[in-house]
């Protein structure tokens, strides 16, 4: 399958996995997708298929169509075309029944401002037939301490938490976040992570929309890397990852009116699996780091090039991304 610019070759897993999915395991699907705003298309014929006890994560770009998509998926927008069903059932035909089963984190939640924490929290425990106690919540998301505090003075970790909390306090089966911890210091992203994987030991479903690669890889267990409202990857991080053909990652330059060596040259050196040059800058994919820089310096050396800049990474999807694109998601 053609899945456009692909200048270090990577080896793209299918659309479709390799393996048959057990149908009754599959609580989230669309089938060919489409929204547009005016002439802009944000979401391109995408395919999904989301599975009982997974955390699933959509990784993309800032407007490559993940909240579109999963505001899709959640019955706040309707599709311009293409079928959705979650747990078996269809937004206009069954919306009461959906809204008691999902909890809903949004990239901006605002609450309001002048309640306490555990006013808010048993606000939203009223628009459930069944669900956690308040106190249970409070425990889940650390805000024991916070909650005869005002939402307006809480700090944004503990207002992201806050959320969450509302997500959970239904007790649903699949539970919806996007861009959970953007903005959040490390320490408050960590406990963020530590209440997504508690709750979906439960075997509850994680649908998690990020542009964080750290977070994709701990969370999730299979990725669908979004660009331009398409599906461009899909497979666990471990298998995207793999597929580089390498497990580290050198990026280097050289001064400015140095010719490079050809990227055949550099291709044949020892370790190295791929190489990709963008302007000034190249990468390549390695499997033995510690072999293929000695290879690299003594090839520059042979050239007369002088290094102005040399790191070494293990890779990342962040590198999966720029396989595809030849694009960093920061830049795309």
């Amino acid at each position: 399958m053609d899945l456009g610019y692909n200048p270090m070759k990577l080896p793209v897993c299918s659309i479709r996995k390799e393996i048959l999915l057990n149908q009754d395991d599959v609580v989230i699907r669309c089938r060919g997708l489409v929204k547009r705003y005016g002439d802009v298309t944000a979401v391109d014929g995408l395919d999904l298929e989301v599975l009982r006890g997974e955390c699933f994560g959509l990784l993309g770009p800032n407007g490559a169509g993940k909240t579109t998509t999963t505001e899709i998926l959640e019955g706040l927008l309707p599709a311009d075309d293409g079928d959705v069903t979650v747990q078996g059932l269809r937004w206009g035909e069954s919306d009461a029944e959906l809204r008691q089963q999902l909890g809903i984190q949004l990239q901006e939640t605002l609450l309001p401002a002048k309640l306490t924490v555990t006013e808010v929290l048993r606000l939203f425990r009223s628009f459930y037939h069944n669900g956690h106690a308040v106190q249970e919540i409070l425990d889940t998301v650390e805000l024991n301490e916070k909650k005869d505090a005002w939402v307006s003075k809480l700090s944004g970790g503990q207002k992201q938490r806050l959320a969450i909390g509302c997500a959970l306090v239904s007790e649903p089966d699949i539970l919806f976040l996007d861009e959970p911890t953007t903005g959040l210091d490390p320490q408050a992203r960590r406990k963020v992570w530590e209440i997504v994987e508690k709750f979906k030991s439960g075997g509850k479903t994680v649908l998690l929309t990020t542009h964080y690669m750290e977070e994709a890889e701990r969370l999730s267990d299979r990725v669908a890397i979004v660009d331009h409202g398409k599906v461009i990857a899909l497979g666990s991080p471990r298998d995207l990852i793999g597929r580089l053909g390498g497990e580290d990652v050198v990026e280097f330059s050289v001064e400015k009116g140095v010719r490079l060596p050809d990227a055949g040259d550099l291709e044949s050196l020892t370790g190295v699996q791929s190489v990709l040059i963008q302007d000034e800058m190249v990468r390549l994919s390695v499997a033995k780091v510690h072999l293929a820089v000695p290879a690299l310096l003594e090839k520059l050396a042979e050239t007369g090039a002088q290094l102005s800049m040399l790191t070494t990474h293990h890779a990342t999807l962040e590198d999966v991304f720029v396989a595809l694109t030849g694009r960093h998601l920061r830049e795309a």
